[in-house]
């Protein structure tokens, strides 16, 4: 919403002031269709001979991030932090052995059902999964652990920001192409050099839209559009960060209890849940039998 109101005002700024100032509007709207065609059709061109189809794909998925911000909500923090307190608690108990019919099979677990919106993402269950799985291996050595969870995570970060890349590079094309649809401008211009100034003028001012409309749509809308959803792909990413400073802070001994508040340092703090409200939400957890 708030992204939507920043638009507005952008809009309202730009062409209120060269309306203010004695602009015509006029020859900006007779010229925009042609320029705009040149500018997006380049740019649209562009960005597919620049990018995987997955990566297209995504980037229009990842379009809502913009508008809609992250998907994390604190509830959803609070709901991965009781998890994962109910799975290194069981640990602790019981073993690593006691979790093996909930890794193998999630969906169907007691302990993951619990909470949906976790469930929901699937990278995050297999995150938890695979890491758990290792523990059984025994591989306990949380070094080495962290190192696998590491790499896992540098994958999964590279992957999720290449949408915001593949934005960003149309960003930094559009001026260019801006320029390409001027430069066409005056060349027709050129070739209708004999017409009284009145028309040529008309013409030279339609061919500087195009150079006006490629600045504008990057440094205007698209580049802070693809700043917009890197912020908040990292912002989601530390949803993940939480996981493994967790289970590594388990693997290092800690109670179960000490290892969830190490994973709540993690926490965005904007959705940070206080100590209190952490204790409170762990406390209303049924013990896993």
């Amino acid at each position: 919403m708030f992204q939507i109101i920043g638009i507005v005002v952008l809009f309202a700024m730009v062409f209120g002031s060269f309306i203010i100032s004695g602009g015509k509007l006029a020859v900006i709207l007779s010229a925009l269709p042609h320029e705009l065609m040149a500018i997006g059709g380049a740019g649209v061109a562009s960005f597919m001979i620049a990018n995987s189809l997955p990566v297209i794909k995504a980037t229009g998925a990842n379009m809502k991030k913009v508008f809609g911000g992250p998907k994390w909500k604190p509830t959803d923090y609070r709901d991965l932090l009781s998890l994962l307190f109910l799975l290194t608690k069981t640990m602790k108990q019981k073993g690593v052995i006691a979790l093996e019919s909930h890794i193998e099979n999630p969906t169907e677990s007691s302990v993951f059902t619990r909470f949906p919106s976790v469930m929901k993402d699937h990278f995050a269950v297999d995150f938890i999964c695979d890491t758990l799985r290792m523990m059984t291996m025994n591989l306990e050595d949380p070094h080495q652990v962290e190192d696998a969870m590491e790499n896992q995570l540098e994958k999964h970060h590279h992957e999720s920001l290449q949408p915001s890349h593949a934005l960003q590079s149309l960003a930094d094309a559009l001026p260019a192409l801006g320029i390409v649809a001027a430069v066409l401008g005056v060349i027709k211009t050129m070739g209708a050099i004999t017409e009284p100034p009145e028309i040529l003028g008309e013409m030279i001012g339609g061919a500087l839209v195009g150079t006006f409309l490629g600045v504008f749509l990057a440094y205007g809308l698209v580049g802070p559009m693809a700043t917009r959803m890197k912020e908040v792909v990292e912002e989601e990413l530390s949803f993940y960060k939480i996981i493994q400073s967790v289970l590594v802070a388990h693997l290092h001994g800690n109670a179960a209890q000490i290892s969830v508040e190490i994973g709540r340092g993690n926490v965005p703090s904007e959705a940070q849940p206080s100590f209190l409200e952490l204790e409170e939400a762990l406390s209303n957890i049924p013990n896993e039998s």
